[in-house]
């Protein structure tokens, strides 16, 4: 009976280094490719932003009609998804702006993203046919309950502070980014998607000193799950 392909979860607090973790663990697992699940969130919002739709009160925002009025579509390129807006291609930078990383944050609290999470599944369950699939997103038990292997990964406020303020090459005081991160850490709670699952195992990497060392963290309990 040939083998099944399976599903690593990757979530987390913001500025732990799932992405980065995701990565590594792509160079680690045979025939795998990374959904980045967070990025087709983070385009949606990147095309509200465009179209200055973000400062809405309605309560009922439906993620995946606006991200199909939008233009918005998930492509795969080099064993990682990439995010499209009406043919073009979203850059990186502007996916993980602070300015778009705080709007994700307020958007998913309100929106309704039924649909947007069955269509997540559809894109999991195609690629799992042919590929092992690492998968970095949030909530993601609640949109894809079968998954293999399901980790949180969380460090000290102090040490994903230290981390952003790099990833944002040192052009954002340090302060600020420590505020940003408690902002999105209390919409994240707000929005459920911190929650933790019988399933899920909990990692903590503040005292990995280097992505390897935190991926190895990542591996050895997978084999320890076996």
């Amino acid at each position: 009976m040939e083998k099944e392909n399976i599903v690593i979860g990757i979530e987390g607090t913001v500025g732990a280094g799932k992405t980065s973790i995701c990565k590594k663990i792509l160079k680690e697992i045979e025939n795998s490719i990374i959904i980045h699940g967070g990025d087709i969130y983070r385009g949606i919002v990147y095309g509200m932003l465009k179209a200055d739709r973000t400062k809405t009160n309605e309560d009922n925002i439906d993620a995946f009609e606006m991200m199909n009025k939008l233009g918005i579509e998930v492509r795969l390129e080099e064993r990682e998804t990439v995010i499209y807006m009406n043919g073009e291609k979203i850059k990186e930078e502007d996916l993980q702006s602070k300015e778009a990383s705080i709007a994700v944050s307020s958007v998913s609290n309100v929106a309704n993203n039924k649909k947007l999470y069955e269509f997540g599944k559809k894109i999991i369950d195609k690629y799992r046919k042919d590929y092992n699939v690492i998968l970095s997103s949030r909530d993601i038990i609640k949109m894809y309950p079968d998954c293999t292997y399901h980790f949180f990964i969380t460090a000290s406020l102090e040490e994903r502070t230290k981390r952003k303020y790099m990833q944002y090459n040192k052009q954002i005081p340090q302060e600020q980014v420590k505020e940003m991160i408690e902002k999105r850490d209390k919409l994240q709670e707000q929005s459920g998607y911190y929650k933790i699952y019988p399933q899920t195992k909990v990692i903590d990497v503040t005292n990995c000193k280097t992505v390897e060392e935190a991926t190895q963290e990542v591996l050895k309990n997978m084999k320890e799950l076996d």
